[in-house]
């Protein structure tokens, strides 16, 4: 079963996208993703989204967060990121035509099927990340409580072409870098040799993105997750 909560979308405008539409969008954006298997296999697609549905999630009134200097690792920033969560999916209506596609059993199916992942009990959970310059990653492979990861570029800013996700191979040598377009994303299944990051470089605004994963019931920060009384299957 879902999980109960009351959504209640008196503050924000309808979705111009339904679930179903998100659904539908994504399952053609499968269909024509670019697969590579070096140096470990990844997609790259394009067109994830409806346009307008991207156009409702850069419209989320989410400041972006300062780095306050400090980078390298996301979890350094726990208190200012954001979720696709239970408050959030109950506020926004694209927050939770977003979630609810991703909980959908078709793209569930799909997911498996095309990326060799069994998502049987994970959870779902969506960031809404907000770069900004001074932002960087050291490389690592999200290994661990991760059974998929897709990073849902999302900015509009013709300077952020070069913004893309940081590739590396399984000695962490710097091998490649993902395109950064609106609504496409890099897909992988998170293995011992799935490094990525992102080299320090300047960004002009705020690169903008969702990560969306699938983790297992370790995942301990369960206020972070879409539905966290309800895991998929």
């Amino acid at each position: 079963m879902r999980e109960s909560v009351a959504v209640k979308h008196s503050d924000a405008e309808a979705a111009k996208s339904t679930a179903d539409d998100v659904v539908q969008a994504f399952s053609q954006s499968v269909a024509a993703g670019e697969r590579s298997d070096q140096p470990y296999p990844h997609w790259v697609l394009r067109a994830c989204l409806p346009a307008d549905t991207i156009e409702d999630i850069l419209a989320l009134p989410f400041p972006a967060p300062s780095l306050e200097g400090v980078s390298g690792k996301r979890e350094l920033h726990n208190k200012t990121r954001k979720y696709f969560d239970a408050e959030n999916r109950a506020a926004y209506p694209v927050c939770e035509a977003v979630a609810e596609a991703f909980q959908d059993k078709r793209v569930i199916g799909l997911i498996e099927k095309t990326f060799d992942t069994n998502l049987d009990g994970t959870y779902l959970r969506i960031e809404f990340a907000q770069d900004t310059d001074g932002f960087w990653l050291e490389p690592h492979s999200d290994l661990g409580v991760k059974s998929f990861t897709m990073l849902l570029y999302l900015s509009t800013d013709p300077s952020h072409s070069d913004l893309g996700t940081d590739i590396y191979d399984g000695d962490k040598n710097h091998v490649g870098r993902s395109p950064f377009e609106s609504n496409a994303a890099m897909i992988f299944v998170p293995a011992d040799n799935t490094f990525h990051g992102f080299e320090k470089r300047p960004i002009k605004g705020v690169r903008v993105s969702l990560i969306i994963n699938y983790v297992t019931d370790e995942w301990r920060a369960r206020e972070q997750l879409a539905f966290p009384e309800a895991p998929i299957g």
